[in-house]
């Protein structure tokens, strides 16, 4: 290849990489992302290690959409992530970055009703779990000769929770993949021989900001730690965060706490309804909810805003989730703290030991105010993409027929099928009371709050 279409096809990129980032308002890629796009470009099989929230999936989405041929119908990107939250993630990144391919995503909890629909007319680019894909395979004899690009994404942890059978079926039935891209928050993981890496790039940038977080060990007096989180919670004040818990029946007995103490919170674990789970972190999103209280499950992979502290009511029994959890915050070259509520007689283990984070003990600290009650509530809008409706049409018709100022209107979430909205509480009645019914291009459409 010559140099003039070498510097042409650079151009190209360069000017395609700046239109979706524009999208995202950023101004330009952080080190890592400009890495991986200049490797992934090269074609080889690139394993991509880099902490929770650094932006790995722009940071492989952008060279690999400009590989897309627009005369193609078929699937030609298969990306697989292990949990549908990740799913929906990638989605609606890919969706933003409005490069005119169709994009959809399958996973468990989703009707299988609405996967054939989606998959009628193939999308360029396929995401989900690889229980529901390897199941949409074999339902719907989807064509795979198409796929050149394999993306497992936070791979290690798809394996940790038991989807290998069903990754090496996926695998193994792709004959022209030429392309593989791992990614992963972890160092110390193994790749399975199913995956069929081929001297693989490695770019690591897993000890990048380290530095910006903050430990710190909070002594409860008691060993029931409950009225220590009250404390504790009062002393952090009115902060979004996250509250981890190791199991699911502990997590309720802190959320009916929390309850019967007036601390408005939402809880997130896999014993949820996949509806539950995503209206939780869609209010976790809008400011409707400052606190989340999760199982490991909120570790990796979630869309959620950046957030002030973590607080471990649990602490996990390896180092490894731990990271994971702390992972949510000290993003992207910002500040973050995480605390560990512990009774002061118990053993704290030995990764914890070596860290020697900071004692407080709670009862000698100064109280804050305990989390406020809610300034934003979330909106429910019976009408999505598939119905035409923009986020532009939401923002209209709550400006316009419902008479609100435009600070009044928060973020508005837009699926295939509804849509979200955050409002000010004190409006939001009124708002529901002026646009109920209201037609949204063809199609009546009910409000109500969630």
């Amino acid at each position: 290849m010559s140099k003039t279409i070498i510097d042409q096809k650079e151009i190209s990129d360069n000017e395609l990489t700046g239109s979706f980032l524009n999208k995202f308002e950023i101004t330009a890629l952080n080190p890592m992302q400009e890495e991986a796009c200049k490797t992934i470009r090269l074609k080889s099989d690139v394993v991509l290690l880099s902490p929770t929230g650094t932006g790995k999936t722009l940071a492989f989405l952008i060279p690999l959409i400009e590989t897309l041929d627009m005369n193609n119908a078929e699937i030609q990107i298969l990306i697989l992530v292990p949990s549908r939250e990740l799913a929906q993630q990638i989605e609606q990144v890919t969706r933003k970055m409005g490069s005119g391919f169709k994009v959809n995503a399958v996973y468990g909890g989703r009707s299988g009703t609405l996967d054939k629909i989606d998959l009628k007319h193939r999308p360029a680019i396929l995401i989900g779990t690889p229980g529901r894909i390897a199941d949409r395979i074999r339902r719907d004899k989807l064509p795979l000769e198409h796929i050149e690009t394999l993306v497992l994404d936070e791979f290690d942890k798809s394996l940790e929770i038991g989807f290998e059978k069903e990754m090496t079926e996926i695998v193994e039935g792709l004959p022209n993949v030429k392309q593989r891209i791992l990614t992963s928050a972890t160092s110390d993981v193994k790749i399975p021989e199913f995956v069929g890496l081929k001297k693989p790039e490695y770019i690591d940038y897993l000890h990048e900001g380290i530095s910006q977080l903050t430990i710190k060990t909070l002594l409860s007096a008691d060993k029931d730690k409950l009225k220590a989180l009250e404390k504790t919670l009062a002393f952090i004040g009115h902060q979004p965060g996250i509250i981890f818990c190791n199991f699911k029946d502990a997590l309720e007995r802190v959320s009916n706490f929390l309850c019967d103490n007036h601390i408005h919170h939402e809880c997130f674990h896999g014993g949820m309804e996949q509806i539950d789970r995503e209206r939780a972190l869609i209010k976790f999103r809008n400011g409707a909810n400052q606190l989340l209280l999760a199982t490991d499950l909120a570790a990796r992979g979630l869309d959620i805003p950046e957030i002030k502290f973590i607080l471990h009511y649990h602490l996990p029994p390896r180092n490894k989730e731990f990271t994971h959890r702390n992972g949510r915050t000290a993003r992207m070259n910002r500040n973050g703290i995480a605390y560990i509520l512990h009774w002061k007689e118990e053993e704290l283990p030995d990764y914890i030991k070596k860290i020697a984070p900071e004692k407080l003990n709670i009862e000698d600290q100064q109280k804050a105010k305990l989390p406020s009650p809610v300034k934003w509530l979330t909106l429910y809008i019976t009408g999505g993409r598939r119905d035409k409706i923009s986020k532009g049409d939401i923002a209209g018709l709550f400006l316009k027929q419902g008479q609100i100022q435009k600070h009044q209107l928060g973020v508005i979430e837009l699926k295939q099928n509804c849509a979200y909205a955050g409002v000010h509480a004190e409006i939001a009645e009124m708002l529901i009371e002026k646009t109920n019914n209201s037609k949204l291009k063809k199609k009546k459409v009910r409000i109500s709050l969630i």
